[in-house]
């Protein structure tokens, strides 16, 4: 792992002081967990005195929190990364994140980006870029001893990247991080163990190393000082969290934990394995007033065979089972799931199981993804690989059936008083979302980051409407 105290041990400089720039705009792609770590390198570039401004500003550098998930996530990495150097040709561009750890061969060979740098060394990005900088100006070189070996074989071709395989423990920030005025998204632990025969984010993120509880804590409380009622816990998996730890503290114990904070309203899963939902665990967390009766459970295919080859650790008889305990403690509960469709050797008959058992769950949402053949998983050299033709049938059919689900959930509300946390306003009206995440609609005065009680009217088949109940 690089640290500051390697990045940076002199700086040797021909006369007077390096007037550095100090404008950075950032993109930050793929999931809440790249979100919060594009938030955190933001809060560590303004500390540092520097102006953030939007990505499509004229900057004089600009971060690319790249993802990986699927092929499609690395097109548009690069074209990111293309289009900043457009925005200001003279700009420093950086390519961050899980595309840059797994993709660095690929991304040397794009003139625009100046430099690449890992996941690891996301923290240091300030010293990394700043070193880059008066390297960039002519100075002498900044002294960098001891560098991880990986990181000394990049070094000409400004990669700077540490193999997070190796790595052990779960690296902080040293800042707090929120993303939004009413709600914060707090990164739990990194990396995963599962690896699905599909995904390339393990060797992308490493193994799971979970914060420290102290620290989780730390951040929330001080989130909760500046006014912001909500909280997403998120993470690479978070079902994993306390995994490698020996004092046997899991998700569910740090739940309690942050349950107890005064001044936090509300709790937010961000998507959870299967395999964590057991009646100990439901029950314990059912106890937790704050906790927000919304959960995304990643299926991935209703089919047991398929998703054997995928490398789930669960049957959908085990999955059912758990939705029905969901259901049992949390009865207004909203689930939601994502789907692959089209995965190598899916059959009309696997896909028609997977069909007949989304319907029988009936999830609130489905996010629905074709399957994308990703360089470097086993998936990809799976045989029978599925036309696109047919992945596109199949997505529609699904989409289909989200949208009518959605509908019908949507629609049981109208004339019910429900609760909501105001977001912002849009027009003439305030939008915000039930603590279930159904979004709502309603006028009113000084509403943002207000929690209050609307008595919907109506549901016009895309948003739920209503006004304020006394």
């Amino acid at each position: 792992m690089v640290g500051n105290e390697n990045l940076v041990l002199s700086i040797m400089l021909i006369e007077g002081e390096i007037e550095l720039s100090k404008r950075v705009g950032f993109v930050s792609l793929g999931c809440k967990v790249n979100q919060y770590e594009t938030n955190a390198m933001s809060q560590e570039f303004l500390e540092a005195g520097y102006d953030i401004v939007e990505a499509s500003d004229v900057a004089d550098i600009y971060i690319v929190n790249t993802c990986t998930v699927t092929n499609i996530a690395d097109r548009k990495s690069r074209q990111m990364l293309r289009r900043m150097k457009e925005v200001n040709p003279s700009s420093i561009v950086v390519a961050c994140g899980c595309y840059a750890q797994v993709g660095k061969d690929e991304l040397n060979k794009i003139e625009e980006i100046d430099l690449i740098i890992g996941n690891n060394e996301k923290k240091d990005i300030v010293n990394i870029v700043e070193n880059y900088q008066e390297n960039k100006m002519g100075q002498n070189l900044i002294e960098m001893d001891e560098l991880d070996a990986d990181v000394k074989q990049n070094n000409n071709s400004n990669a700077i990247i540490s193999d997070v395989m190796h790595q052990k423990e779960y690296v902080e920030f040293g800042t707090t991080t929120y993303t939004e005025k009413t709600r914060a998204v707090v990164k739990i632990q990194d990396g995963c163990d599962r690896f699905c025969s599909y995904c390339i984010i393990p060797y992308a993120r490493g193994r799971v190393r979970s914060r420290k509880l102290e620290n989780i804590i730390n951040e929330v409380e001080q989130i909760v000082e500046k006014g912001i009622k909500e909280v997403v816990i998120t993470g690479i998996h978070i079902a994993s969290y306390g995994k490698d730890f020996k004092n046997g503290v899991g998700l569910i114990d740090l739940l309690e934990e942050l349950n107890k904070i005064d001044g936090l309203y509300r709790i937010r899963l961000g998507s959870i394995e299967p395999t964590i939902i057991t009646e100990d665990f439901v029950n314990r967390l059912s106890k937790l007033e704050k906790i927000c009766d919304h959960f995304h459970l990643s299926l991935q295919s209703g089919c047991d065979e398929t998703l054997k080859r995928m490398n789930r650790k669960y049957t959908t008889y085990e999955f059912e089972k758990g939705v029905m305990l969901l259901r049992k403690c949390f009865p207004n509960a909203s689930l939601t799931t994502d789907i692959i469709v089209g995965f190598p050797g899916e059959t009309e008959e696997e896909f028609n199981i997977t069909y007949d058992f989304l319907k029988k769950i009936a999830f609130y949402k489905m996010h629905i993804f074709k399957y994308s053949q990703r360089k470097g998983t086993k998936a990809a050299i799976m045989p029978n690989q599925i036309d696109g033709s047919i992945k596109e049938k199949r997505s529609k059919i699904l989409i289909e059936l989200s949208d009518k689900n959605e509908q019908m959930y949507n629609s049981k509300y109208v004339g019910k008083v429900i609760e909501v946390l105001f977001e912002e306003k849009d027009g003439e009206y305030y939008k915000g979302h039930t603590k279930n995440y159904i979004e709502v609609w309603s006028t009113g005065e000084n509403l943002e980051n207000c929690i209050a009680k609307v008595k919907v009217k109506e549901y016009n088949g895309k948003v739920i409407i209503g006004n304020l109940s006394d």
